[in-house]
């Protein structure tokens, strides 16, 4: 059971980091702060006042940059990278002690699992974006930010259930993966060829 508790923290927090790398870490500092649940000790790396606040000043940041078609894609493309290594690291964090070679395995893990949900998520913004009326980014925008919170209380109060979502969640993300990606090409190729067509 205590191995399913871990992975299930592993995933739930790794999936949401790929979501929204800020929100996850705040849930995790303010929870350990303000002892929502009962956490493992290592979770107090995330019980810092400098980390909190960086970390709600930055989710702040992100939730208008997220609103804001195109600027979401460029934030998103920043954070390729960012969003990965906050999934490794948060997935090390909740593992607590372990051999190099299992912290090593347990960061590839979160990292994979953290950028399947953040190319997920951008490769969606970016088909969304093409739509000339804002209200659908904004409505799967404020869906994202539920799904985090969500998934975050989740993995805090039941992290066997969320390594239950999380897993089928990445069963889906694999499944549409192929047509998300065909859709992209197709749309962006079709507008350059528009654009070369164009006198």
């Amino acid at each position: 059971m205590d191995i399913l508790t871990t992975l299930g923290r592993t995933l739930g927090f790794s999936f949401a980091a790929g979501l929204n790398l800020y929100a996850t870490v705040a849930i995790l500092g303010l929870a350990s702060r303000y002892h929502w649940v009962t956490l493992p000790p290592q979770f107090q790396a995330f019980d810092n006042s400098w980390v909190i606040g960086v970390a709600v000043v930055m989710y702040l940041v992100e939730f208008l940059a997220d609103k804001i078609p195109w600027v979401d894609s460029l934030w998103d493309a920043v954070h390729t990278v960012i969003r990965p290594i906050g999934g490794a690291v948060i997935a090390v964090v909740a593992l607590g002690h372990a051999s190099p070679t299992v912290e090593t395995l347990v960061a590839l893990l979160g990292g994979a699992v953290a950028a399947s949900s953040h190319l997920t998520k951008a490769g969606t913004r970016a088909f969304v974006n093409t739509s000339p009326e804002p209200f659908s980014n904004w409505i799967l925008s404020f869906l994202e930010d539920v799904l985090v919170v969500a998934l975050g209380w989740v993995t805090l109060q039941h992290p066997i259930i969320a390594l239950v979502i999380a897993t089928v969640l990445l069963i889906l993300i694999a499944f549409f993966a192929r047509f998300l990606i065909s859709s992209i090409r197709r749309l962006f190729g079709g507008q350059r060829t528009a654009a070369a067509g164009s006198p």
